[in-house]
C-alpha cells in the first residue's frame, strides 16, 4: 500500500500560502507568546531546542498533536530553522500551558502510515481557522511537510 506521501505532491501556491501565513504569525510572534502565557491558546505548546549552530536554547510555540497517546509536532511547509534544530539536537524541553518543562526525544518521521496519521490528524486538531487552511492543504503538507515524534524522558 502507498503512503499519502507517494501520492502527494508539492504545490507552489500553498508554499506561498504558508510562508505568507508563517511571516504574519513571526509579525505578532510577541503577542502570541503573551496570550499564550495569559490563557493558552488551542494545542499550542513551547518547544525549546538547542540551536544547532550556537549552541544557544530557542523556542518557538507549535502545536502539539496527540495521535493514539503519542505526542507529534511538525512544520506543514517543510524544512524551517526550529525543524533543522530539532533533528540535530534530537532531543528538546516541551512546555504546555502552565505545565512543567518536559524533556523529550525528539525523531523525524519519515514517509508512511504514522506521519500520514499525524498529518490527518493535524487537520482536526488545530483550532479554527487553521484546521481549515491544513484540511484544504493535506496534498501537499503530505508532500513536504516535516513531522517528529517526542517521547518524553
Amino acid at each position: 500500500m502507498r503512503s499519502g506521501a507517494a501520492m502527494a505532491r508539492r504545490s507552489r501556491a500553498w508554499s506561498t500560502v504558508f510562508g505568507v501565513t508563517y511571516a504574519f504569525l513571526r509579525l505578532i510572534d510577541l503577542w502570541l507568546r503573551a496570550a499564550w502565557q495569559l490563557g493558552g491558546l488551542g494545542i499550542t505548546a513551547r518547544l525549546s531546542v538547542r540551536g544547532r549552530r550556537t549552541g544557544q536554547q530557542r523556542s518557538v510555540l507549535v502545536g502539539l498533536l496527540r495521535v493514539d497517546g503519542t505526542w507529534y509536532v511538525g512544520h506543514p511547509n517543510g524544512s524551517a530553522a526550529w525543524t533543522r534544530n530539532l533533528e540535530a539536537a534530537g532531543a528538546a524541553e516541551l512546555r504546555q500551558w502552565r505545565g512543567s518543562p518536559i524533556h523529550v526525544r525528539a525523531r523525524r518521521l519519515q514517509d508512511g502510515p504514522e506521519r500520514d496519521a499525524v498529518i490527518h490528524a493535524t487537520a482536526h486538531q488545530q483550532p479554527f481557522p487553521g484546521n481549515l487552511l491544513y484540511r484544504a492543504s493535506q496534498r501537499h503538507i503530505l508532500a513536504v511537510g516535516t513531522y517528529f515524534r517526542l517521547t518524553p524522558e
